[in-house]
C-alpha cells in the first residue's frame, strides 16, 4: 500500500501557500513554526519531492511541483471534509458548525433579522461569520474555507437559489431637483454625480447596471474630485449625499435597517424595470451539506421578505421609505 501524506501535513503546505510565510502559517495552524516546518520536510521526504525552492532566500517560493501538488491538496481535504459532513448532515441535521460568509451590504442590515431565527429554529447550528467583497468569499467557498454565502446573485460555478428581490432606492439631498418627484427613472440618474462604492463591491457594478451605463463607463465625475475618490461602505455613501457631493442608490434592506436616520436625506424608489438586486444562498456543487442549505432557504427567505417595499420620503423616524 502507499504511504499516504496526512491532512495535517497537507493543512501545512496550503497554509504556507495561502500566507506565503512561515510563522504566519503557523500560527494559522496553531502550531509553532518548527512544527511546520518539520511538517513540510517530511512531506517532502514522503513524496520523494522538492516542494519549496530554498536557494531564493527567505522569501517562501513553491516549485512548480510544489503549486501542483498544493492544488491537488486542496482538493483532496476537501473530498475528506466531505466525509465527515456526509455523516454529520444524516446524523445531525442542521447542526455543528457552519461558515457563512455574507457581503457587507447585506450583513449589517439583514443579519440582526437572521440570526435570532436560526438560534430559536435550529439550536444546534454553530454560525461562525465571515465579511467581505463577492470575490474573497466566493474564493474561500472554493477552497473550502466557507460552507455557504449570503450574496447578491448571479454567482458563477456555484449552486444558488434566490431569497427575495432587493428594491434599490435613490437618496438624494433635501434640496436636489429629483427629490421633488414621486419615483426617480434610472434614466435620470445618467447625467448627476452617482457616489458609488469603490471597485470590489458588486453592488457598485449592480447599480451601474441599473442605470444604463454601459461596460467601461462611469457616472458624472466633478473635474475637482480626487483619483481613487470612493466610498468603502453604505454608510459612507450616505455621509458623502448628505453633505451634498451627489446622490446615490441604496439597496431596500439598507433603508429599512436605518441607514439614514439623523440625516434629513430624501429617499424615493427607482422607477423602471430592473431596478432590485436578488438575494441569494450559494455553496459548492455537490456539497454533501446540499439538503442542509436547501432547508435553511424558506427561513432565509421569509426573514428578508419581510421587508416592506420602499416608498416615497426622508429619512426622518415618522417618514421613512416604506
Amino acid at each position: 500500500m502507499i504511504p499516504l501524506p496526512t491532512p495535517q501535513q497537507l493543512r501545512y503546505l496550503l497554509a504556507l501557500v495561502e500566507h506565503q510565510h512561515f510563522g504566519r502559517a503557523a500560527e494559522a495552524c496553531a502550531v509553532t513554526q518548527s512544527t511546520l516546518s518539520a511538517g513540510i520536510l517530511a512531506l517532502e521526504r514522503q513524496l520523494d519531492a522538492r516542494l519549496l525552492d530554498r536557494d531564493g532566500g527567505k522569501h517562501v517560493a513553491f516549485t512548480a511541483l510544489g503549486r501542483e501538488i498544493a492544488t491537488r491538496a486542496q482538493a483532496a481535504l476537501l473530498g475528506l471534509e466531505a466525509v465527515v459532513e456526509a455523516a454529520d448532515a444524516a446524523r445531525a441535521p442542521l447542526s455543528g458548525i457552519l461558515r457563512l460568509g455574507v457581503i457587507p451590504t447585506i450583513g449589517p442590515f439583514l443579519l440582526p433579522r437572521l440570526m435570532p431565527a436560526l438560534r430559536q429554529g435550529y439550536p444546534g447550528l454553530r454560525l461562525y461569520l465571515r465579511e467581505d467583497t463577492t470575490d474573497r468569499l466566493v474564493e474561500r467557498l472554493r477552497d473550502g474555507r466557507l460552507d455557504l454565502l449570503l450574496l447578491a446573485l448571479p454567482c458563477g460555478g456555484a449552486e444558488t437559489v434566490a431569497l427575495a428581490r432587493d428594491a434599490f432606492v435613490v437618496a438624494l439631498p433635501s434640496a436636489h431637483p429629483l427629490a421633488a418627484r414621486d419615483s426617480v427613472p434610472a434614466a435620470a440618474l445618467q447625467g448627476e454625480r452617482l457616489l458609488l462604492l469603490e471597485d470590489g463591491h458588486c453592488l457598485r457594478d449592480q447599480a451601474l447596471d441599473v442605470c444604463g451605463f454601459a461596460r467601461g463607463e462611469g457616472p458624472r465625475r466633478d473635474p475637482a474630485e480626487p483619483d481613487g475618490f470612493a466610498a468603502t461602505s453604505l454608510h459612507t455613501l450616505v455621509q458623502m449625499v448628505a453633505g451634498g457631493l451627489g446622490i446615490t442608490l441604496l439597496p431596500r434592506i439598507a433603508v429599512q435597517a436605518g441607514i439614514a436616520a439623523g440625516t434629513d436625506l430624501v429617499l424615493r424608489p427607482l422607477a423602471g424595470a430592473g431596478g432590485w438586486r436578488t438575494l441569494g444562498l450559494v455553496w459548492r456543487p455537490r456539497s454533501p451539506r446540499a439538503a442542509e442549505y436547501r432547508a435553511l432557504v424558506p427561513l432565509m427567505a421569509q426573514i428578508a421578505g419581510q421587508l416592506p417595499e420602499p416608498g416615497g420620503g426622508n429619512a426622518g423616524p415618522s417618514h421613512q421609505a416604506h
